[in-house]
């Protein structure tokens, strides 16, 4: 009964916050870029418009167009159109606000230091800092682009505010893997009206089926891996370190550091591990959950264990249940993943390889990764900056909700709740110029917006059904 009665308090909190935060936008005209693989884009745009705002989109490919068929501009030039398709598009309609989901993204490469020079308002959608009940949303650029102070004294002295406890979101694995099989299927299908459109990722009908391989790995794994969670509970509790891995394409790894690949970091951290860890030291490597079906790293692990003859004390799985595993680690090491964040949570030690919003000093391990495997114990995140931070993080750029799955928030149709202190003013900053849209010129003659040929910007008039 006490349950049920504070999940209805939380639904009442979560739709007070949605009109609180969302307002802001009202009187805006807002355009949505790429958005992630579903419907959460579409949804979004009726939110903004319910607010008071005036939404416009721009779809890339099949995928995009599925889930946005109606009202949207189809954009089929070259990538090196794009931007000054973009800064034509942005005076031609007046845009107040951009929002995209993910800023390092090809198709995005070009938006930060547009806006930065048009005074535009930029805001970047990307999952969750704080997994698994949030998804972020920022001014200007996330992770290493993010605008968050990195003074630590900052956050010694943030005042924590008063917040309900997150709706849960739940499972969105399977919500995820539908939209994803749907996007690349219409991509794939679609692709002879975007010809020129490239995406991050393989946009083909074959895309669908390492999605498919992925759920088959899923259940494989899961029965391979059922007893390795309970043996890092107990024969191996407080001696390994966890190196979660990223997606293989992941634009992080590109962007924000200086490792060419996985592999390539793979390696780094095994072979500082085998040269400097204490003998009974374990080195657990988990697989991402989203690149099962892409990558298996298992030919690799059995060369390094045997290479450097750690056998016994390199792990590789695949499956674990990382609010239970992580309190039990001596110490994790990521490139800038957010599992990172988690951990410093569970008061484990952490070592940034790459760049990340939360690598500072006084949260994070400053020395170099040789001396971490024996120094770790003694570099806990201070709890007090720590808190700070996650408050300060939580209260600026989180959304409660899925981008794959939607919470029961009335008056809302992307299901997300915001959070009051995330407003058009305090979240969506950008560095405004005295540069306008009218000043920009086009590079190497290319053609701006309003001279593009109809064929690049014609509305889809097909009705959606299947996402409303």
């Amino acid at each position: 009964m006490a349950d049920k009665v504070a999940q209805a308090s939380n639904l009442e909190k979560a739709s007070e916050a949605l009109s609180r935060g969302i307002s802001s936008f009202s009187g805006k005209h807002i355009l949505l870029l790429q958005g992630p693989l579903g419907p959460f884009f579409k949804r979004l745009s009726r939110d903004l418009t319910a607010s008071g705002a005036h939404v416009s989109k721009v779809n890339f490919n099949g995928g995009d167009w599925l889930f946005y068929p109606t009202g949207a501009i189809q954009f089929k030039g070259r990538m090196e159109e794009w931007p000054a398709f973009l800064a034509g598009l942005l005076a031609e309609l007046k845009i107040d606000v951009i929002l995209l989901f993910g800023d390092c993204r090809p198709i995005h490469r070009c938006v930060r230091e547009l806006a930065e020079r048009t005074g535009v308002q930029l805001g970047v959608f990307e999952e969750g800092y704080v997994r698994p009940d949030h998804i972020t949303l920022e001014g200007g650029g996330i992770n290493a682009y993010s605008t968050l102070p990195r003074d630590k004294n900052f956050y010694l002295t943030y005042t924590v505010g008063q917040s309900s406890e997150p709706l849960k979101v739940g499972h969105v694995f399977w919500y995820a893997t539908l939209w994803a099989v749907l996007y690349y299927l219409a991509g794939s299908i679609l692709k002879p009206s975007f010809p020129h459109y490239r995406h991050h990722r393989r946009l083909a009908v074959r895309e669908m089926f390492p999605w498919l391989r992925g759920l088959w790995r899923k259940g494989y794994y899961r029965i391979k891996e059922r007893h390795v969670q309970n043996r890092l509970l107990t024969e191996y509790s407080g001696r390994f370190f966890l190196v979660p891995l990223q997606v293989y394409y992941d634009s992080q790894i590109r962007v924000h550091s200086n490792y060419p690949s996985i592999e390539s970091f793979i390696h780094e951290v095994v072979s500082s591990f085998a040269k400097n860890a204490d003998p009974d030291a374990a080195l657990v490597i988990k697989h991402h959950p989203m690149d099962r079906a892409y990558r298996d790293y298992t030919q690799l692990w059995e060369s390094l264990s045997e290479g450097y003859g750690l056998q016994g004390r390199l792990l590789y799985v695949h499956d674990l249940h990382l609010p239970h595993v992580l309190p039990h680690a001596r110490g994790v090491v990521v490139v800038n993943s957010t599992v990172g964040l988690s951990a410093l949570l569970h008061e484990v030690p952490v070592k940034v390889c790459g760049r990340a919003i939360y690598d500072i000093p006084g949260i994070t391990y400053s020395g170099r990764l040789k001396n971490f495997w024996t120094e770790a114990p003694l570099h806990k995140p201070d709890p007090t900056v720590l808190q700070g931070f996650r408050s300060y993080l939580i209260e600026h750029t989180q959304l409660n909700g899925s981008m794959y799955k939607r919470l029961p928030v009335e008056g809302s149709r992307a299901g997300v709740v915001w959070s009051p202190a995330l407003s058009l003013l305090s979240a969506l900053t950008s560095k405004n110029t005295n540069a306008s849209l009218s000043d920009m010129q086009p590079e190497n003659n290319v053609r701006p917006y309003k001279d593009l040929d109809a064929s690049l910007v014609r509305p889809a008039r097909i009705r959606t059904i299947f996402f409303p």
